[in-house]
């Protein structure tokens, strides 16, 4: 059997970062900056006021309690030049341009709120309250680094230095199969022989919990010739495919039958517990990627954390390898095959332990829902006693 590691580097030595696309803002969420990103003004762009008060000479107020006339009043959005000389005030908005002649702002709370004259009853050091051109990027300043993956706070400040549109990697467009003549959409009845397809939902889910676009199709039958056509309809809008069951050594494998002629998808037997049959390749002109994934719930959604995932992230132009492991202490005895790495389900806990959950089968889709956590355990171990430290991954 191949290994897991020889697998997973099969498949990172076949997939591709996508190519960068210049894309509008509002398009940029969760991709991947394939830029340097830099500010060509200072931000902030000039001096403003920090607080809703009133614009000073610090001097003037350093004896208090005081009164000044108030001779302006400046809102955010101002673009006239204002001034103030000694023994005067402005009120001042937050965010508004800061008055020539004014060092210190006063918040409103420590005055009497006046607008023809002002009582202000604690003094305020020159700088309060004011937020300074440049304080937070200077002209010039590279404020994102290429490959950095544009979240929330990733996108505000590309608006901030006044960028419509930036260089960026897109979130891969990934297809997802089920197959299996025994497969129904959830709400519908079950006859005899049915269950409830569950893995395109887990497995769209996945993907899109990784940063990629997930289209799901649904579950097509055991008819290889129905798989080869829904392959074809959706190969000109995907990066890459996951179709989940028909690869393993049974009569009605309809993945195997439909791809294995075409010469470019391997299957394989790779030495894991649960996904021991793993089928990858590429189709089409595009070379598109395809993971044919096992049918077992927990079987698919393992092989897609180990092997899927890695290939996403360098889809998306990050970093990809296997999974992080961090140490936790079992509460309990585990057992293994030998020859197999195995992914036991468990619940990790803030205190540094991992508790294996009930039911470990490959088809137990509740335990999975349950877990947190990967248990790993190595080929060459087939015991692992209770207080043992093991290797987790996160789930």
């Amino acid at each position: 059997m191949k290994s897991v590691d020889a697998h997973l580097a099969e498949i990172l030595a076949t997939v591709r970062p996508l190519a960068p696309l210049e894309l509008e803002l509002e398009q940029t969420l969760g991709s991947t900056l394939a830029e340097e990103v830099t500010s060509p003004v200072p931000l902030p762009p000039f001096d403003n006021s920090a607080m809703d008060g009133y614009a000073v000479r610090a001097a003037d107020v350093a004896d208090v309690p005081v009164t000044l006339p108030v001779i302006d009043d400046i809102a955010a959005g101002s673009v006239e030049l204002r001034a103030i000389g000694p023994g005067h005030a402005v009120r001042i908005m937050t965010g508004a341009p800061l008055p020539a002649g004014a060092d210190a702002v006063v918040p409103v709370e420590w005055t009497d709120g006046g607008t023809v004259s002002v009582r202000i009853d604690r003094s305020a050091q020159s700088g309060n309250a004011i937020r300074r051109a440049g304080e937070d990027v200077q002209a010039g300043e590279v404020v994102l680094k290429p490959g950095t993956v544009i979240g929330p706070a990733q996108l505000g400040i590309i608006a901030g230095v006044g960028r419509r549109r930036v260089w960026a990697r897109p979130r891969p467009r990934v297809v997802v199969i089920s197959t299996g003549a025994e497969l129904v959409e959830p709400g519908t009845p079950l006859v005899l022989g049915q269950i409830w397809d569950s893995n395109s939902y887990t497995l769209t889910a996945a993907v899109r919990e990784s940063g990629a676009e997930g289209f799901r199709v649904g579950a097509v039958g055991d008819d290889p010739a129905v798989l080869l056509d829904q392959l074809d309809t959706h190969l000109v809008r995907a990066d890459a495919i996951i179709t989940s069951g028909g690869v393993s050594m049974g009569a009605y494998e309809p993945v195997k039958e439909a791809l294995s002629p075409l010469g470019t998808v391997r299957f394989e037997k790779v030495a894991m517990q649960p996904g021991m049959p793993q089928g990858f390749g590429v189709l089409g002109e595009d070379q598109v990627p395809i993971f044919a994934l096992p049918g077992n719930p927990v079987s698919s959604f393992v092989s897609f954390m180990l092997f899927v995932r890695p290939a996403l992230d360098k889809m998306r132009g990050l970093p990809a390898g296997v999974p992080e492991t961090l140490t936790a202490r079992v509460t309990g005895p585990l057992r293994s095959p030998a020859g197999r790495r195995s992914f036991l389900r468990g619940v990790l806990s803030s205190d540094g332990t991992v508790s294996p959950v009930h039911g470990q089968g490959s088809h137990q889709l509740a335990a999975l829902a349950l877990a947190n956590a990967l248990i790993v355990v190595a080929e060459d171990v087939t015991e692992v006693a209770e207080g043992s430290s093991v290797e987790v991954v996160r789930l």
